[in-house]
């Protein structure tokens, strides 16, 4: 029987906790990578990937590309004199009109506010998966392959008995041991 500790990769790219997520997508594209164990220090606090990626930028609200047309505009308003002593109310600028987008609209007239760039303001703390799914490195790739299957994920973390991270398997080197030892 075939055990971790033959096919897990133990070169192994990590991550910290404070990366922004710009940085990771560019790691993951740069290393054709789509997952990584997140280590503060030399512990493992979690793992990222690129469906937590995915994730965020689906679920996370962007600024307004377009608005529709607002028939309660009306006419344009005139300003009131600066001292403030015509009594007017204060005209209505554009900007209120998008004070539900998320954050600031003035902020996000500048290039590097955070809705023009929100995976460089994120980090990988705030998207990263705590609860990492792991096996010995003494456990088979059947063993490995059903708890994958089980718990929807594509990578096992190999720990040793004192949560050490020894390595990781992927679902590809399943596939790979599969195809080349034919289990």
């Amino acid at each position: 029987m075939l055990s971790l500790r033959e096919i897990m990769t133990m070169d192994l790219v990590t991550v910290s906790p404070n990366l922004s997520l710009q940085e990771l997508a560019q790691l993951f594209a740069e290393r054709r990578i789509s997952g990584v164990p997140v280590v503060s220090g030399r512990e493992l606090v979690g793992v990222i990937s690129t469906t937590d990626l995915v994730d965020f930028e689906s679920t996370t609200p962007g600024s307004p590309r377009q608005r529709p047309d607002r028939v309660d505009w009306g006419e344009i308003e005139t300003a009131p004199a600066l001292d403030g002593s015509d009594g007017e109310d204060p005209p209505v600028y554009f900007t209120e009109y998008w004070e539900d987008a998320g954050a600031d609209v003035l902020e996000r007239f500048e290039s590097d506010g955070p809705e023009w760039n929100r995976m460089a303001e994120a980090t990988v703390e705030s998207v990263m998966t705590t609860s990492v799914v792991s096996l010995p490195p003494d456990a088979s790739v059947q063993e490995a392959a059903r708890l994958m299957l089980a718990a929807g994920v594509h990578r096992i973390l190999i720990l040793d008995e004192t949560a050490e991270l020894l390595g990781l398997v992927s679902s590809s080197d399943i596939v790979r041991a599969v195809a080349e030892k034919g289990l």
